[in-house]
């Protein structure tokens, strides 16, 4: 497949062409009915509930849906429309016809949405439960196990199934191999035969082996998934009459070099390969109070602003390919970011704010995944203070501009509670916590100056940035090392920066990032997986795969 045109990860349930949401009570059912005709691409059809980029942006709408304007909901049931089948993965032609960078990136998000579905039940009270009423393979089978629970309809014919590497050559792209050990706890050996197997495993033997949690007849499936999905929605602390907070269509201006939002601008520099991605403090006084907030809906400064920024990441990953140093900037009033960030800290515990907070949370850590330099710029009128402060410590590298000689026009950044551990990357750290190692002095340190606007040569004495060059040397500095980043191989800085920013502490999240990024990421050129006789290339035309069978 060529370039890719623009993808718009914008939709709603009035566009959806692939899933069915409803809603009744606490509980929530999205089901999936892929459009054989409703590929993202040309080229492909989604038989047997396959799938496609297109699909993973309905699911990740449909998610957000569900946690703001449905908060009633406490458990979703995940099933599918089709009879005896419930999802065959992602699509083999659609990937048998991408590139490179197209199936990474379609890999990438899928993991994001999957990863979403475990943070909402960690930190939300959302809890899920599969309900395979089929035959569920490959990706079908990675959304499965995101979920809380897997029942596993026991009619002598519908099997889970990761045959990724009998079939395909490749491996299971969003985190099957790492759930099925970490999560789910399957002993290695059976995992071994299970992941190199192509029919799969069935009935009780699924159960034995913790490949799901539990199965039933077809006559009793409806309401053991019903019994189950109630159990569920027990344990969850989402308010029962509560009202929901609609989310419009994300607003934006799109032009040749850019992408401007209310809260956050993109600007593209081709010839140098950049991107300028600046986020706004509010303009005007945010609410403060409960009623003031539910009020103010999609259009509360921090949901609007991760929102867009969301979009925005999202947009350069898949359709600017090219561009591969993101410059953060902030700009606006620091105090109004740290007045929006100690009302969500005083209100965290009510079901909206902790989903705005879940949503700022995902968002940022979608930049520490990123494979892209992220440099961060200190300038005057820049406004890293609090949570947005978090965007100088998602980056590689922060610049400071220093200003000895005009102490009022000097940028300062400002730590907040929010820096502390609110934010978390995919690993469970802080970033500075990441930073320094978790290291009790340094740490000491940062905690004694919260609350402080830090002028350049104290934010240096902290650690908190790079280099403070001064006005004379600032735009020299700069640009000589986006010069340098830019003249640099990209494959070796994807790998450079993904070690780096995931030091010291590993969980199940960051070896699947790990995993994807290095092993399928390297698989997915390999000639045994893409070459003319490739397994992913022959698959569903009759050919017998040709492997080199030299190990590496």
């Amino acid at each position: 497949m060529s370039q890719p045109a623009p993808v718009d990860y914008r939709t709603e349930p009035g566009q959806y062409r692939h899933w069915k949401l409803s809603v009744d009570g606490a509980i929530a059912t999205l089901s999936i009915n892929i459009d054989e005709d409703g590929g993202l691409r040309p080229g492909y059809k989604l038989k047997l509930n396959s799938y496609d980029l297109g699909v993973d942006i309905e699911l990740h709408d449909a998610l957000n849906r569900i946690r703001f304007e449905h908060p009633q909901v406490r458990s979703v049931v995940v099933t599918s429309l089709k009879d005896r089948v419930f999802c065959s993965g992602a699509n083999i032609f659609m990937l048998g016809l991408s590139s490179h960078a197209w199936k990474v990136n379609f890999c990438k998000f899928t993991n994001e949405t999957r990863n979403g579905i475990e943070d909402s039940s960690q930190h939300s009270g959302l809890k899920f439960i599969a309900a395979l009423n089929g035959a569920c393979a490959g990706g079908g089978y990675e959304l499965a196990l995101a979920c809380d629970e897997i029942v596993l309809v026991d009619d002598r014919s519908s099997a889970v199934s990761l045959p990724e590497v009998p079939l395909l050559g490749v491996l299971p792209g969003t985190g099957g191999l790492t759930r099925v050990t970490d999560k789910r706890h399957v002993r290695h050996d059976l995992a071994d035969i299970f992941c190199t197997t192509s029919e799969g495993v069935r009935g009780k033997k699924a159960v034995d082996w913790r490949l799901v949690d539990s199965i039933a007849k077809p006559q009793q499936f409806a309401a053991h998934v019903k019994e189950r999905a109630e159990a569920l929605a027990a344990q969850s602390d989402r308010p029962a009459n509560a009202q929901g907070v609609a989310l419009p269509r994300v607003q934006r201006t799109d032009s040749a070099d850019g992408i401007e939002y209310a809260n956050v601008s993109v600007a593209i520099d081709r010839a140098k390969r950049t991107a300028t991605l600046t986020v706004k403090a509010p303009k005007t006084a945010q609410p403060t109070d409960i009623a003031g907030i539910e009020a103010a809906g999609a259009s509360w400064w921090p949901l609007q602003m991760a929102r867009e920024l969301d979009d925005a990441i999202l947009n350069l990953r898949t359709n600017e390919l090219d561009v591969g140093t993101w410059l953060i900037k902030t700009e606006g009033d620091a105090a109004a970011v740290l007045a929006s960030d100690a009302t969500l800290l005083r209100h965290q515990n009510h079901w909206f704010v902790r989903e705005t907070i879940g949503l700022l949370r995902r968002t940022f850590a979608r930049l520490d995944v990123s494979s892209r330099s992220l440099f961060a710029l200190i300038e005057q009128g820049s406004c890293f203070a609090g949570s947005l402060a978090e965007l100088a410590f998602c980056a590689d590298r922060t610049y400071m501009l220093a200003l000895p000689d005009d102490e009022a026009k000097a940028p300062r950044i400002t730590l907040g509670e929010f820096n502390l551990g609110l934010l978390p990357m995919v690993n469970g750290q802080s970033r500075l916590q990441r930073r320094f190692y978790e290291e009790s002095a340094a740490m000491e340190a940062v905690r004694a100056a919260v609350g402080k606007a830090l002028d350049a040569d104290a934010a240096l004495e902290l650690g908190l940035v790079t280099s403070s060059p001064d006005d004379i040397d600032w735009a020299d500095e700069v640009r000589i090392a986006i010069e340098e980043r830019a003249a640099m191989s990209p494959d070796a800085l994807t790998g450079l920066e993904a070690n780096l920013r995931f030091a010291q502490k590993e969980n199940m999240l960051t070896r699947i990032f790990g995993r994807l990024t290095a092993w399928q990421n390297w698989i997915f050129i390999r000639p045994n997986a893409v070459g003319d006789k490739g397994a992913l290339k022959v698959y569903g035309k009759g050919d017998k795969a040709q492997f080199d069978f030299n190990r590496v």
